[in-house]
């Protein structure tokens, strides 16, 4: 249910009612049970998806079983990503309207840079010593790289798995920037300039429509309470099925061509409706994925995302030269797949621990994952009801 305001508030005003209302502690927690679980599984689906597709592709690429075999989970894996843009499509918009612009953008930064900071610089020396990929063996490809340029630099990412937080990085301006023209300081030119900016980003770059999937389902969820309290897991398992069946199915670059393929919409479509009906407190999603041991891979799931191509490569390594890859292929993989494990979740917690949680709880004092919520800023600014853009009509 939206908040009710009195007639006399302007959309000018909304900065300060947003400063006010999230500063009060509120009942209906931001913290969502369902999106933060989706994060765990999200990571846990791209470190297996590597773990099979890498071996299928560097160890047993001769092995036709095995890479009919693990294709379908090699496909569900690498869907993680879209699952990733979209649950932040969902999660960010309250902070952006939480914070000012420069306290957004300073905990954004304090949140994703130092861990991929260092694991950048670690990639970089490695791959001066090696060259194994020597398109990115220059200083334009670094620069770029380090200062998320690179889709613009025509330039790959450094360290592995990077290449999406380029794409999240820049739906961090694109949130911060819209709430800048629409609210705090409303702008006509500026929210016009921005919606060209953001359509030719999409038209480059379809993938984004996962983030703004999830966006739409986060306004929509702070509107409406049969999206909060709603139980409708039937069609919540439909869409789950439907995702899983279609990302199965073949691998998607979503480049516009794909779209040819009535499948690549269609998993669009069913991946926001899935999530959608997962985000309510009452889905079976949430009941699922509230235990906490998911919560925990929820809470790591950045490191674990950014630490483990690293420990994959480990690990194959050592598998390679002492001669472990058999034609065994089940003992092989089992043995692999537990030694990889082991070894990465060991450096995911110290990453998580030191470079992702550390930094950030170090210059503000409090926890990333928290209780108290900046639901409240969403709902006021929705609060504003038919008015909110008004000055757009002058």
């Amino acid at each position: 249910m939206a908040v009710a305001h009195p007639p006399s508030l302007k959309p000018s005003d909304a900065p300060h009612a947003l400063r006010d209302a999230s500063a009060k502690p509120v009942s209906d927690k931001s913290f969502n049970v369902a999106a933060h679980g989706l994060r765990g599984v999200a990571s846990l689906m791209v470190f297996f998806a590597h773990l099979l597709g890498g071996t299928a592709e560097h160890i047993y690429a001769s092995n036709s079983a095995y890479v009919a075999a693990i294709g379908p989970f090699w496909n569900f894996g690498t869907f993680g990503v879209c699952l990733f843009f979209a649950i932040s499509g969902f999660v960010i918009l309250p902070s952006a309207l939480h914070y000012s612009p420069r306290e957004f953008a300073a905990r954004r930064f304090l949140r994703v840079y130092p861990l991929f900071f260092v694991l950048s610089v670690l990639y970089v020396a490695l791959n001066a010593a090696t060259n194994l990929y020597p398109e990115t063996n220059n200083l334009t490809a670094i620069l770029a790289g380090l200062t998320f340029l690179n889709l613009f630099a025509h330039t790959e990412q450094l360290t592995p798995n990077a290449w999406s937080l380029t794409f999240e990085v820049w739906f961090y301006v694109f949130t911060g920037a819209f709430v800048f023209f629409a609210i705090r300081r409303p702008n006509k030119l500026g929210l016009a300039a921005l919606g060209l900016l953001a359509v030719l980003f999409i038209a480059r770059y379809p993938i984004a429509l996962y983030f703004v999937a999830g966006g739409l389902i986060r306004l929509a969820y702070d509107r409406y309470d049969w999206m909060r309290v709603g139980r409708h897991r039937l069609a919540e398992s439909a869409a789950l099925a439907t995702c899983v069946f279609i990302s199965t199915r073949g691998h998607y670059d979503y480049h516009w061509s794909d779209f040819q393929n009535a499948e690549v919409p269609l998993l669009v479509a069913a991946t926001a409706l899935y999530f959608g009906l997962a985000v309510s407190r009452n889905s079976l999603t949430a009941l699922l994925l509230g235990n906490r041991l998911l919560r925990y891979f929820g809470t790591v799931s950045y490191s674990l995302y950014l630490v483990h191509p690293y420990t994959y490569f480990l690990t194959r390594s050592l598998f390679s030269h002492a001669h472990l890859f058999t034609a065994n292929v089940v003992v092989s993989m089992a043995a692999f797949i537990v030694a990889a494990s082991a070894i990465t979740w060991i450096l995911t917690h110290l990453a998580n621990r030191s470079l992702e949680l550390w930094p950030y709880e170090l210059v503000y004092h409090q926890k990333i994952y928290r209780s108290t919520s900046q639901q409240n800023a969403v709902r006021t600014w929705l609060g504003l009801g038919t008015k909110r853009f008004a000055w757009l009509r002058g």
